[in-house]
C-alpha cells in the first residue's frame, strides 16, 4: 500500500503509531512530502539516528521539502534505480529513499512524479538567530528544465503529482502566517507549479509545506 503524510520535521511519533496500527512492512510505502526532518543538521546526532532506526521496518519516499538539505549535496548518499524512476539512499538507512526531482515512479501501477523545493518564510528569523537555512531550498531553473523534460517524455500526463509546495492557485490563504509580509515571500516555485498544472493532465496532486488537511479541486 502507499501512504502519504508530510512535514514531519523530525516527529514520527504518529508515524510509527500508524505503522504498527496497519501492520506495515518492508513492501509498503509512505510518501512524506518534504520537511522530513532527516539530515537537517548535517551530521549523525543522536535524536536523527534513533528515528531512523525506529522506522526501519517501512520503505519510505520522501520529497525534498525547503527545511530538508538536498542529498545530493550530501556526501553520504548516492543515486540507485527505485520503481522506475531515481532516488537518493544512505547505505546506513535503505529503506529511507530521497526522490530526485523530475523522477517518474511507478506506485503500484500508478506513475508518479516527483517535485520538492520551496521558498523558506522563516528564511531571516533563521538567518538573525544562527538556525539552518538552505541557498538551494528551491529547484534551480535547470532542475526546473529536468521535471519539465520528463513530462514531456509522458506526453504531459501522469497519475500523481509529489510536490512539497503547491500549484499558485491553491496557496491555502488561510493558512498563511499573519506575522509575515507576503509581499516579501518568493511564489516563483507556486507561480512556476501552476504553469505546469495547468498544462498538465493529472488526477491527483499531493503537497504539504503549508501544515493543514485541505482537499481542492483536483487536488
Amino acid at each position: 500500500m502507499i501512504y502519504v503524510t508530510g512535514d514531519t520535521h523530525g516527529s514520527y511519533r504518529h508515524v510509527r503509531a500508524f505503522a504498527r496500527e496497519h501492520s506495515l512492512g518492508p513492501d509498503d510505502v509512505i510518501v512524506c512530502l518534504g520537511d522530513t526532518g532527516f539530515d537537517y543538521f548535517g551530521d549523525e546526532r543522536d535524536d536523527a539516528v534513533k528515528v531512523r532506526a525506529s522506522l526501519a521496518g517501512v520503505t519510505f519516499l520522501c520529497i525534498r521539502g525547503n527545511h530538508d538539505r538536498n542529498p545530493a549535496a550530501l556526501s553520504g548518499y548516492h543515486l540507485q534505480p527505485w520503481h522506475g524512476g531515481e532516488a537518493y539512499v544512505n547505505e546506513a538507512y535503505p529503506r529511507i529513499l530521497f526522490a530526485r526531482d523530475g523522477s517518474v515512479f511507478d506506485l503500484e501501477g500508478r506513475l508518479a512524479i516527483a517535485i520538492g523545493g520551496a521558498y523558506s518564510v522563516d528564511k531571516q528569523h533563521r538567518l538573525a538567530n544562527s538556525h539552518l537555512w538552505f541557498p538551494d531550498e528551491q529547484l534551480t531553473e535547470a532542475e526546473k528544465r529536468h521535471v519539465e523534460q520528463a513530462l514531456d517524455r509522458r506526453r504531459w500526463r501522469i497519475d500523481t503529482v509529489l510536490s512539497h509546495t503547491c500549484p499558485a492557485a491553491f496557496v491555502p490563504q488561510e493558512a498563511l502566517l499573519p506575522s509575515i509580509d507576503q509581499s516579501t515571500v518568493d511564489i516563483s516555485m507556486e507561480d512556476w507549479l501552476q504553469r505546469i498544472e495547468q498544462r498538465l493532465d493529472y488526477r491527483r496532486w499531493y503537497c504539504g509545506h503549508f501544515h493543514i488537511e485541505k482537499q481542492v479541486g483536483r487536488l
